[in-house]
């Protein structure tokens, strides 16, 4: 045997040496992390000068709006780490309560709706962050991220003081405001401000509305600076004493900024949204902004002094029913994507405005801008063969017990979600009729509904398309339309009036239809759920539309993001794995549904598509995004 013996000494020196090497492994794991500068949270962010200050110093708010609702989560980090990459300073995002309260006295703030998560990650990245709680936020999102329930009041008046909005509010922040309020600047936290509701002046019905949301947040412990944010159309009409005003914009305007001053002298501007892209509709082209002359405009807003932030800095996704739907000129529903033509894409990928705004923003740092974080690989599949498929009609079984109604009931008063009514999706109502002629809406049809006699399709209700002929036939026959919620309007002044499904009544030969069996196909994923245990079909047997079809997506190996494409189809929705990715539509602009990475299983994924009234069978899945043809902002 033999016995090496290290002597005191030696100990010493390999002591040191692993001492030595642990601290430097220490050192250069720190000074990778994002440097925050310890400051006095004595003083938060302040506007009572022509310059920000925060904890007494001056600041400049360069901004960038992610909502966390838009982006899984298992990307938060990604996107917000790319944010502190780009010379950003403060993240900016709403919040919506149609989300977090889908049902009356229901919350939710768990997996993406960790509101709490998401501000604590923005700290950890080295980013400020400006709340804007609403209640209503706009955002393209269905009736402006106000909860659906809310309607079933027929007395209902949105965004006023009427005590039915206001009692709803007060227990919404009740919940939402005790969470947020330790992540406060002056607590210790990221929050440096929050937004008093949210463009009020482009509806203004109600003077003491704005004071009641700037109390309602007050009262329940928020302490930071409040602001309001309008586009100059409404700079007039939005304020509130006590909040400073920041614009909404694209192009600056002289006549805005001197009305800014004119109310507000010798305090800081903000450009809370500088419109970086913006949204598409179903129909219409791709909505693009030139790189140069969007980062053009950001340099003349920082060399007249003021912050802004940019909206998007990364759109995201409109995943499930989430997106509005434009009023005027006519009724447009919106798309599922919202990459907005951002500077960070959908996917999370750089774009040349990205890169254009690193180099202008690198010059308002002092010290060097942390490296961008590599991308994330996206990969091409195989194509799944929808092998199986369930007709509407046979799956109905799964949808609960229908409802029966003597005048068509509309989806929000509906008696189902424990009497909140049904807020997105489709909904069957089918009655019987013992003739032919003609079908008349009177525009009672929101949005879109397919018509059906004895289960074979007739024709298309739309907006354009009010009138429809049934054609005759021998003794009693069922009559089926099956309503679709193409999406809430989002903005303008008729909240108010967005109740979806038929919300009137429809005529036959001038008479009423009566006497409704109603089903509610929400397709939430309790629905999918259940309809694994249906009596699928197996190809070649003849395929009946409406329909769902069912396949198989083979991923070897570590998941990527990939792109869901569906030539040869119509209209529908597309389930990975029980998660909605949102709506498909031939009419584009998109062509192709994001399906992030972590959504993904290695090995097998179940996919199954709602298609309305085409398929042919395949469902492709591509390494590139193709958001349609493109047209100018």
């Amino acid at each position: 045997m033999v016995v090496i013996r290290i002597r005191n000494v030696h100990r010493r020196h390999y002591a040191l040496l692993c001492f030595s090497i642990a601290g430097f492994i220490i050192y250069n794991y720190i000074g990778m992390q994002p440097r925050v500068r310890r400051v006095s949270r004595s003083k938060g962010l302040s506007a009572n000068s022509s310059l920000f200050t925060l904890a007494g110093e001056e600041f400049r708010v360069l901004g960038g709006s992610v909502h966390y609702f838009r982006v899984p989560r298992a990307y938060w980090k990604d996107r917000l780490l790319k944010m502190k990459a780009c010379g950003l300073n403060t993240l900016t995002t709403y919040v919506p309560w149609n989300l977090h309260e889908p049902e009356k006295g229901l919350f939710t703030f768990q997996r993406e709706l960790d509101i709490e998560a998401f501000i604590n990650l923005a700290a950890e990245v080295g980013l400020w962050v400006i709340l804007r709680p609403g209640p209503y936020i706009c955002s393209e999102m269905d009736l402006g991220g106000l909860p659906s329930w809310l309607l079933r009041d027929e007395n209902m008046k949105l965004r006023t003081t009427y005590p039915g909005f206001t009692e709803a509010v007060s227990n919404f922040f009740d919940k939402l405001i005790p969470k947020v309020v330790p992540l406060q600047f002056k607590k210790g936290g990221p929050i440096i401000a929050v937004q008093v509701e949210n463009e009020y002046g482009s509806y203004a019905k109600d003077r003491d509305y704005m004071p009641f949301i700037k109390e309602a947040l007050q009262s329940r412990g928020i302490d930071e600076l409040l602001l309001t944010s309008d586009n100059y159309d409404g700079l007039k009409y939005g304020g509130v004493d006590g909040a400073l005003r920041t614009v909404n914009m694209q192009k600056l305007k002289p006549e805005g900024l001197k009305y800014l001053d004119a109310v507000q002298p010798h305090r800081p501007k903000l450009v809370m949204e500088y419109w970086a892209g913006w949204f598409d509709s179903w129909g219409d082209l791709h909505h693009v902004f030139a790189a140069e002359d969007m980062v053009a405009m950001v340099r003349k807003i920082l060399k007249r002094g003021m912050s802004v932030n940019l909206y998007m800095f990364h759109g995201g996704t409109n995943f499930g029913f989430m997106s509005g739907a434009l009023a005027e000129p006519t009724y447009k529903a919106l798309a599922t994507s919202y990459d907005y033509d951002a500077p960070l894409t959908e996917a999370g990928d750089y774009t040349p405005k990205y890169h254009l705004l690193r180099d202008l923003f690198s010059r308002y740092h002092t010290e060097k801008l942390p490296e961008m974080p590599p991308l994330r690989w996206k990969e091409s599949y195989e194509a799944a063969i929808m092998y199986q498929h369930l007709s509407l009609w046979d799956a109905l079984q799964f949808t609960g017990e229908p409802f029966k109604s003597a005048r068509p009931v509309n989806m929000e008063n509906l008696p189902v979600n424990n009497g909140n009514g049904q807020s997105s999706g489709y909904t069957l109502y089918e009655t019987s009729i013992t003739s032919g002629g003609l079908l008349r809406s009177g525009n009672n049809v929101r949005d879109r509904a397919l018509v059906f006699v004895d289960r074979r399709y007739i024709g298309i209700f739309k907006y354009k398309s009010l009138e429809l002929a049934v054609p005759d036939g021998k003794g009693k026959r069922t009559l089926s339309f099956l309503v679709e919620n193409c999406g809430r309007v989002h903005y303008g002044k008729s909240l108010d009036n967005q109740h979806k499904g038929l919300v009137g009544d429809v005529v036959l030969n001038n008479i009423p239809l009566r006497d409704f069996t109603i089903y509610s196909l929400e397709m939430k994923p309790s629905f999918i759920e259940r309809l694994y245990s249906a009596p699928w079909k197996f190809h070649p047997a003849p395929r009946a539309f409406p329909g769902f079809f069912q396949g198989r997506l083979f991923v070897d190996g570590y998941p990527s993001d990939v792109f869901v494409k569906l030539p040869g189809w119509n209209k529908g929705v597309v389930f990975i794995n029980g998660q909605n990715l949102g709506r498909y539509w031939a009419i584009g602009p998109q062509q192709a549904l994001y399906l992030p990475g972590p959504w993904l299983n290695s090995g097998i994924n179940q996919v199954i598509v709602f298609e309305e009234q085409e398929s042919d069978g395949k469902v492709h899945f591509e390494d590139s995004p193709d958001l349609g043809m493109t047209v100018d902002v």
